[in-house]
């Protein structure tokens, strides 16, 4: 079994160039410094240092298993020193703020998650700028938020965000359009749409009706209703009333009588972000388990979200 010593050791030759100098940076003896790095090549089935009188050096093997090696000895110095400080603090409380798509097929899993490990969440639901704003005046710890593919949200200095998933964006038609028959777009096959209605959100700052104004420059948009409401903007797609698009992670039923279109441009996705204030620009271990936590639970829907 791979031993985190035998990878301490592997680094400290591949970096001082000989078993001795090893076992001086280590502060182990020579023999110690051998016995792990001959343990690690009875492991992997390979030489991985090679001796000569002018020092040592890591074969190919040595080399490719350094590589992989050094993340391993990374990730077990972050979980010491995570867990160390939970246990010096006990119990978290963070303030959290999600946008609410988000918030109804994720958030009950992320509660459940960080509450198995002594994590808290006060959360808060809002749309895109509200969330923007009480991330930059630190009103949450942090807050899950999204922004179309090549766009920026306007935060502070001093805020940082974690990339967690793209999230594609569909074009949803009513069943009877006549575009309905198509099975994939793209920018150019958008402009046949140029005489129907679309379904546009309600709140200023949104990004999402940014992707199709700047995608489709010449087209001028006839806007039928306006709602950050995603179920109520399919509904409305379903009585014929528009197109529109529809984040993949908002859908979880489809109403009858709406089709779904893919967009085969990469300009028509948003990116979902963990935002945090930190001015070290490291999140702390609650911070990173509340991303581990959104993760796992994004993993365990039904359909996947990443493209």
């Amino acid at each position: 079994m791979l031993d985190l010593k035998q990878l301490a050791a592997l680094q400290a030759v591949a970096s001082e160039g000989s078993v001795a100098r090893a076992a001086t940076r280590l502060g182990w003896s020579q023999p110690t410094v051998d016995y792990h790095l001959k343990a690690l090549e009875r492991v992997v089935g390979a030489t991985l240092v090679e001796r000569s009188t002018r020092g040592s050096r890591l074969t190919p093997t040595g080399t490719l298993l350094l590589e992989r090696g050094t993340e391993i000895l990374s990730l077990a110095d972050r979980a010491v020193a995570d867990a160390r400080e939970f246990a010096e603090i006990g119990r978290v409380r963070l303030r959290f703020g999600s946008f609410p798509t988000a918030a109804a097929r994720l958030l009950p899993g992320i509660a459940h998650r960080l509450r198995e490990i002594g994590i808290e969440l006060d959360a808060v639901l809002e749309e895109i700028a509200p969330l923007v704003s009480r991330v930059n005046r630190q009103g949450v710890d942090a807050a899950l938020v999204y922004v179309a593919s090549g766009y920026t949200l306007p935060f502070r200095a001093g805020v940082h965000t974690i990339p967690l998933i793209t999230d594609p964006l569909l074009l949803a038609l009513p069943a009877q359009h006549p575009g309905s028959r198509r099975p994939r777009y793209d920018a150019a096959s958008l402009l046949e749409l140029r005489d129907s209605p679309w379904v546009f959100g309600a709140t200023p700052g949104d990004t999402l009706d940014d992707v199709v104004r700047d995608a489709l420059p010449e087209q001028r948009f006839d806007i039928a209703v306006r709602t950050d409401d995603y179920a109520v903007m399919l509904g409305m797609v379903a009585a014929g009333l528009g197109v529109g698009l529809v984040p993949r992670l908002a859908v979880s039923d489809v109403p009858e009588g709406v089709v779904l279109r893919p967009i085969d441009d990469p300009r028509f996705s948003r990116e979902i972000q963990l935002a945090f204030a930190h001015d070290r620009g490291a999140p702390n271990p609650a911070i990173r388990q509340l991303a581990e936590a959104i993760r796992r639970t994004l993993e365990r829907l039904d359909e996947p979200l990443t493209s």
